[in-house]
């Protein structure tokens, strides 16, 4: 007598069609949201100022440590860029050239600086330079 069932057990087996078809619309998805940007760096070697100082007949602007202005040893009232630029631009219609040299402190802000900068581009002078002292060697 045979008492054990006639029925004949399968191996269990992983499906992976569906497995392979779940991962394949992921896939799908992350390529079509995913952006690209590319990143941009350069290397830069500042400049050393090393060189004697050719003496540039033009406006010179000083800025001093608390971010007060003179233009050719002359104090300036506005502290706006349309003020300063009204200024730059009265001042470079007595002027041989149209250029401008900035004699900014070590200790003035950057927000100086770029605001002479603005003024001057919008009184459209063309040439900016900076002071620099000799470094010690």
């Amino acid at each position: 007598m045979n008492f054990r069932p006639n029925t004949t057990e399968e191996a269990l087996e992983i499906n992976l069609v569906p497995l392979i078809d779940v991962l394949l619309v992921v896939l799908i998805f992350l390529a079509a949201t995913t952006t690209f940007t590319k990143q941009y760096h350069m290397e830069v070697n500042l400049p050393q100022a090393t060189a004697s100082s050719n003496d540039i007949p033009g406006m010179t602007i000083t800025i001093s440590r608390d971010g007060a202005y003179m233009i050719n040893n002359r104090s300036l009232q506005g502290s706006s860029s349309r003020e300063i630029s009204n200024v730059i631009a009265e001042t470079a219609k007595s002027t041989p050239t149209n250029e401008l040299i900035i004699n900014a402190d070590a200790q003035a802000t950057h927000e100086a600086v770029t605001k002479i900068m603005e003024a001057a581009s919008m009184a459209n002078i063309q040439k900016v330079y900076f002071a620099t002292q000799r470094g010690s060697n």
